[in-house]
């Protein structure tokens, strides 16, 4: 029989007899209620509230008949250990309803269990004996059993709490299903019928509930999960990655592949029984049984069977903060907004969960808080305590998985009572251009508003973000504004008055201070104000292009480059020449330029780097030897040509070739001597220029105020986490290549002359796969890093043991 796509509406058990292309049924029919209740170290809770069983665990079940049921039913339990362990005749029990204190099973799990099985069947159709042959007979299909059966009522129950609440927005303002759609299937992990985001407000709901098989994957046997996931919110596959605290896989194996139960319970049916797999919806402290077949009281006889989680170590949920505000606001009513584990929004499973504040000392301060699907989070219940912990707080989610206790991701939150901004005493700004203004103060995680008003006109809203804990950086677009007064108003939740402020707003006059080149250059300065609405200069008849601008002290200094080189190195020391400058507009001025004299050249005499040991990683050699480690220790050596003496009072500039990035080094602090004409120099270039430099760098002398020309120094590459590396002969042969920062990797091959493996842009999985071009196992893997193409990491494989 071809492979079908099951989706959780869909899942179907395909009975012998029935055709092999018939569809599959959905499980909406309604069976028995079970009232099931599980006791660890004093404790009782229902079955909703566990995510997994423990050895000892006592568990009571008591599977509940609609009114008036005539027939009585046979409840039997089965504790399971393993694929291949036949499980011994006293791990079976059973009971039948209406006796035994009302059809009652009392349990404890024994040691070395790992599955629970329910099986309910008509009471007078078979016995427990005919329960206990068919397990003991292929224990391992009902260990699967049990696992895809819990796992896709786990699924299931995303699904419902999609669809309750997706009617639930439908009823009260259709014209919010789209974004409550959005939002639920980021929380829930579910895949959305885009098309219907396309249709009127008042059909949205309608066309978003009406097929539950669309709102799900689809089958990715014939598709990797990346292409899978195409298409998805971007943190879907983490989602997705998350679900195995509850089931089994590297991800929701039920709704992102293919679950055939023909296979798995059509295996062993059989003239006496008849095995039919019942979904458990949890709700009301109870378990309510779903079934897509209807129960058969004739030969064979119906055997409904009733997976329960698994008997293993607390796995509490991966969750993670979202989104990327440094600060929330701790008013009532607040997200904390959370990823990486979609039963948390889908179950009882985490409950008592509260918000703990950070504190000084005495007793800790709980907030209670609840989850919400729909906004994405955790919400508080109550607001941030009256006093004594500043305008900034931190907590940390908490609450119990289960049974466990276990600790969330941390969260900083602006006390909503707590409004004070200000700009620096100097601040003004500049019209005719968009200007970035920061503002000092407390309260960011709480601003809902930010407004402008230049001189006597309208307010008009306008952009900001937080910058740190303690400051807002707002964008206001002055480009045709007049020179005046600009007040600004802040709006914050639980103010009821806005804080408002002015900055002034000037005229800034555009001037040329100097154009300076230096004969043999590659480049000229241009220093003024303004210089941002440079287009080119004109120097003796070559063109010259504006590079990179930089801002100090209120002066301009841009780059420029020649677009003919050969044209600047004509330019000879003393000439005495005109230069014209073009701005934005067509505006034109000229300004004298004095060729200087040739500057100096600083020689590269030796270079060094030292990576320091990465715990857990494995050690990646570079080349060519030009090439290096962001994070590693990088040691020089120059001398100046011609010779000159080095006094120590000189510093050493190092930066990118591109000028974004750029430090000095002084003696003391990085830079030493040899002797007199041989100068050492130590750094990182990650501490020193920032943790995302890459690329070529450069160094020059600069004392007395005058900087000599930049010399190469080499190529800085950020490097992978390879943490191991795990290679199969066996057909199809690759290696499995586990770590971290894999997407700075552009391709992977196994030893020198493998077929390489491309990386995918924007890849986020721990782990690669790299085909092996013959069956013998290769001692080392060979990258091309995204930093630099000509660059190579060389990874030895650690042999096995």
């Amino acid at each position: 029989m071809s492979r079908l796509l099951r989706t959780l509406g869909g899942l179907a058990l395909i009975l012998a007899g029935v055709a092999a292309d018939a569809a599959p049924s959905p499980f909406d029919l309604t069976g028995p209620r079970l009232e099931v209740a599980v006791t660890r170290n004093g404790q009782t809770l229902p079955l909703e509230w566990v995510p997994n069983l423990a050895e000892g665990d006592r568990i009571s079940v008591k599977l509940t008949l609609p009114s008036g049921q005539a027939d009585q039913f046979r409840l039997v339990s089965a504790f399971l250990r393993g694929p291949i362990d036949r499980p011994p005749d006293d791990w079976f029990h059973d009971t039948v309803t209406g006796k035994s204190k009302a059809g009652d099973l009392s349990l404890v799990v024994p040691k070395g269990a790992q599955q629970l099985v329910l099986f309910a069947l008509p009471v007078h159709q078979a016995g427990k004996k005919s329960i206990v042959s068919a397990v003991r007979k292929q224990p391992g299909t009902f260990v699967r059993a049990a696992q895809d059966l819990n796992q896709a009522s786990l699924d299931r129950a995303r699904l419902d709490t999609y669809l309750d609440m997706l009617f639930q927005v439908g009823r009260e303002d259709p014209t919010a299903v789209n974004a409550a759609s959005q939002a639920l299937t980021r929380s829930l992990a579910i895949k959305l019928k885009t098309e219907c985001l396309q249709q009127p407000a008042a059909l949205q709901a309608a066309c978003l509930t009406g097929d539950r098989e669309t709102l799900l994957f689809a089958d990715t046997h014939s598709s990797a999960l990346a292409d899978t996931l195409t298409g998805a919110p971007v943190d879907l596959a983490f989602q997705l990655s998350a679900t195995p605290q509850a089931g089994y896989g590297t991800y929701s194996s039920y709704i992102g592949v293919v679950r055939d139960l023909f296979r798995l319970f059509g295996a062993f049916q059989s003239t006496q029984l008849q095995f039919v797999p019942a979904l458990a919806k949890m709700g009301d402290g109870g378990v309510t049984l779903l079934l897509n077949t209807p129960l058969s009281f004739a030969k064979p006889a119906s055997v409904m069977v009733i997976g329960l989680p698994a008997i293993e170590a607390a796995k509490p949920p991966p969750l993670q903060a979202a989104g990327d505000a440094p600060l929330l606001c701790g008013n009532v009513g607040a997200v904390l907004p959370v990823e990486g584990a979609p039963l948390v929004f889908a179950t009882r499973y985490a409950h008592a969960m509260t918000l703990r504040l950070d504190g000084t000392g005495g007793a800790p301060v709980d907030i209670p808080v609840h989850a919400d699907p729909r906004r994405g989070g955790f919400v508080l219940d109550k607001g941030l305590p009256d006093a004594g912990r500043g305008a900034t707080v931190t907590g940390r989610l908490r609450g119990n998985w289960g049974f466990t206790p276990f600790d969330g991701p941390r969260f900083r939150l602006s006390d909503p009572r707590v409004q004070h901004w200000a700009a620096a005493p100097d601040a003004s700004l500049v019209v005719g251009r968009t200007n970035s203004l920061t503002l000092k103060g407390d309260g960011g995680g709480c601003i809902t508003r930010v407004e402008a008003r230049i001189g006597d006109g309208a307010p008009q809203t306008v952009t900001w973000k937080q910058v740190g804990t303690d400051a807002i950086s707002i964008d206001l677009p002055l480009a045709k504004a007049a020179p005046g007064p600009v007040t600004l108003t802040i709006a914050a939740t639980g103010q009821a008055t806005p804080v408002s402020l002015s900055v002034p707003a000037l005229q800034e006059v555009g001037r040329i201070d100097a154009l300076t080149f230096a004969a043999g250059d590659n480049e000229a300065v241009l220093t003024g104000s303004r210089l941002d609405q440079v287009r080119s200069v004109a120097i003796a008849g070559s063109e010259w292009q504006p590079g990179a601008l930089t801002r100090a002290t209120n002066t301009d200094r841009l780059m420029l480059q020649p677009r003919d080189p050969a044209a600047a190195a004509k330019l000879t020391e003393g000439a005495r020449l005109n230069a014209e400058v073009t701005f934005t507009g067509n505006r034109h001025r000229t300004v004298t330029l004095t060729v200087a004299a040739a500057r100096q050249t600083p020689v590269l005499l030796h270079r060094s780097v030292e990576r320091p040991p990465h715990a857990g990683s494995l050690p990646i050699a570079l080349g060519p030897d030009t090439m290096f480690a962001q994070d590693g220790r990088v040691t020089f050596a120059f001398r100046l040509d011609p010779a000159t003496p080095l006094t120590g009072a000189e510093t050493i500039e190092i930066g990118t070739v591109a000028g974004d990035a750029v430090t000095s080094i002084a003696q003391g602090k990085g830079y030493d001597l040899q002797d007199t004409t041989t100068g050492i120099v130590a750094f990182v270039p990650a501490e020193t220029l920032g943790t995302a430099v890459h690329g070529a760098l450069q160094f020059r002398i600069v004392r007395n105020g005058e900087a000599s020309r930049w010399t190469a120094l080499g190529t800085a590459v950020r490097l992978p986490d390879v943490q191991s590396v795990a290679c199969l002969a066996t057909a199809p042969a690759h290696c499995t290549v586990s770590g971290n920062r894999l997407f700075l990797i552009a391709t992977v091959a196994a030893g020198t002359d493998g077929p390489a493996q491309a990386v995918p842009d924007g890849f986020t999985a721990g782990s690669v796969d790299v085909p092996l071009s013959a069956r013998a196992m290769p001692g080392s893997l060979t990258l091309r890093l995204r930093d630099a193409p000509e660059a190579t990491g060389t990874v030895t494989i650690p042999p096995k043991g």
